[in-house]
């Protein structure tokens, strides 16, 4: 009979007696195995982000060039074509007017479309499996992804920043509420995109949110447009998209002007990372959609 490979497998019975530990406290033993757990976390976290970051840097030329080339496009039309002949708007040109919204609208998209491709495309290829079975928390995963999806979308909107840079004059007039709303949209979008891996399926469900809930949620979010300008009807609906404070609240960061407050702004932005989070993080622990 051959011998067991691992002590675990050992009866009570057969086990050797450990041996005292005369140099260690007491309690030391029961807290070496929560610090070690911690770490384990903390190591599962940032290798997940690292993979994340690796990715998109790997393929730039799918997750950074694309957007950057269509808001160009954005910056052409609406600047040296439409800008002048629309005039300008709330004491700005429309080109200085729109820039605010166009980065924000890189950012909501490339956050949102990292993480629902990145964690679907680990659910399509059978590769999330090892990480469930893992030692691996739940939060590490939902973070360690949602943490990709926040450095896409930032990166992407630094980027375009710039390049606006090259086609409207913008002074920030406050750095840290134009840092901190970008920063809060792209978590808010990098959770819901999870959701959306979560429960899709197929890659038609991956797309059916961003191009029927997204997409029009963003260009009526005040992009191209002051909302003061809307009739009541269509004001009073605006002020129902969520997008529509984002947008203004980051505008207001930009260019000291917004139609919303940005109180209001802040608490909408707070209230849907902790319940996106909330919602991820139990639809993960529950296995919803992951399970055949």
């Amino acid at each position: 009979m051959t011998a067991p490979l691992r002590g675990d497998a050992l009866e009570p019975a057969e086990r050797a007696p450990h041996a005292p530990d005369l140099g260690r406290a007491p309690g030391a033993r029961e807290t070496l195995v929560p610090a070690s757990r911690a770490r384990g976390s903390w190591v599962a976290f940032t290798t997940t982000v690292r993979k994340e970051v690796v990715r998109i840097l790997r393929i730039w030329s799918q997750t950074l060039l694309p957007p950057v080339i269509t808001t160009t496009l954005y910056f052409i039309i609406f600047g040296p074509i439409l800008g002048d002949r629309i005039g300008s708007m709330e004491g700005f040109t429309y080109l200085q007017y729109v820039t605010p919204g166009l980065i924000m609208m890189a950012v909501i998209t490339n956050a949102y479309t990292n993480v629902v491709s990145s964690f679907f495309g680990a659910k399509f290829q059978h590769h999330v499996e090892e990480m469930l079975v893992a030692p691996m928390p739940s939060w590490s995963i939902l973070l360690g992804y949602a943490a990709g999806g926040v450095f896409r979308g930032l990166l992407v909107g630094g980027i375009v920043a710039v390049v606006s840079l090259g086609f409207a004059h913008l002074e920030v007039e406050h750095p840290w509420i134009t840092l901190s709303v970008a920063v809060l949209t792209a978590i808010t979008f990098s959770f819901a995109g999870f959701i959306n891996a979560m429960i899709a399926r197929n890659f038609d469900d991956v797309s059916i949110v961003p191009t029927f809930v997204l997409t029009p949620l963003t260009m009526l979010g005040g992009v191209f447009y002051s909302v003061a300008l809307l009739p009541d009807l269509w004001r009073g609906l605006s002020y129902a998209n969520p997008i529509l404070y984002m947008v203004n609240a980051f505008r207001f960061g930009v260019l000291g002007a917004a139609d919303m407050d940005i109180v209001v702004s802040y608490s909408l932005l707070l209230f849907f990372i902790a319940a996106f989070y909330v919602a991820a993080h139990v639809m993960l622990q529950r296995g919803v959609g992951l399970r055949s």
